[in-house]
């Protein structure tokens, strides 16, 4: 899938690098890779994550601890380690911009999934940490927070009656198209948005409100 994606990617200069984000030593090799290959990284963009539905009364405990621990490991800790190898890079940018992909989750929480709700609202934090402490390097670093979009992983939880309802969340009766959080991304990935950095944009379509 990820080589049909590079395939039909537009001009030249793409590369592929593929590595599981919860394997520290893969993620190093990944970045080490995609910096070689690219000449340099000028642009991070943590939007790999895992959901997995694990309701506290209907699991058992050895079920609760893996799931906790493979989410946070996907959606927490591989972001971490991500940002981590690439701040040298971004450092020689000059300009570095890392976009953080949250959820709205992480606001009103994720009853069927709470280790997904935790570690979207640790990322939350965990890029406002970034964006103070990665200011002085001239790297900013933004989140955005979609609902539902439509991508593989929001169809596992949408079948049958179950899309009706989650359109319904929304007052424009649909969910996110891809390319609406892709456009919010590149802008935060911009030039122009230094000033954005520590900001947590909503992109729910209105089917979340936080004040």
């Amino acid at each position: 899938e990820a080589e049909a994606v590079l395939a039909g990617l537009p001009g030249d200069g793409h590369t592929l690098v593929q590595a599981d984000v919860a394997d520290a030593d893969a993620v190093q090799r990944m970045v080490e890779e995609a910096a070689e290959a690219l000449g340099g990284i000028d642009v991070v963009v943590n939007n790999a994550a895992m959901f997995r539905e694990h309701r506290i009364s209907e699991v058992d405990y050895a079920t609760w601890r893996a799931e906790w621990r493979q989410t946070l490991e996907t959606n927490l800790l591989g972001p971490a380690n991500v940002t981590f190898c690439a701040v040298p890079y971004l450092r020689r940018s000059g300009a570095g911009r890392v976009v953080n992909v949250s959820s709205r989750g992480a606001f009103r929480g994720e009853p069927n999934g709470p280790a997904y709700g935790a570690s979207k609202a640790g990322l939350n934090a965990f890029g406002q940490s970034m964006a103070v402490a990665l200011a002085p390097y001239g790297i900013a670093v933004a989140t955005v927070a979609p609902g539902f979009v439509e991508t593989a992983m929001a169809r596992q939880a949408m079948g049958g009656q179950r899309a009706a309802e989650v359109r319904a969340q929304s007052p424009f009766n649909r969910v996110a198209r891809v390319a609406e959080v892709a456009a919010a991304v590149r802008y935060l990935a911009s030039a122009e948005a230094e000033w954005a950095s520590g900001a947590v944009l909503d992109l729910n379509g209105a089917s979340y409100l936080r004040t």
